[in-house]
């Protein structure tokens, strides 16, 4: 029973780790084309 609950933390806990670098990495590419698209003067 220990090692299920064990196991199921860590797997948890890697799919938050990894969420959060995809998060990052969606951030950051938002923020990358934000700032080398030309503005919009309308």
């Amino acid at each position: 029973m220990f090692k299920k609950l064990l196991f199921l933390v860590g797997v948890v806990g890697v799919a938050a780790v990894v969420a959060k670098k995809v998060k990052a990495s969606n951030d950051e590419r938002a923020l990358w084309h934000e700032a080398t698209t030309a503005p919009d003067l309308r």
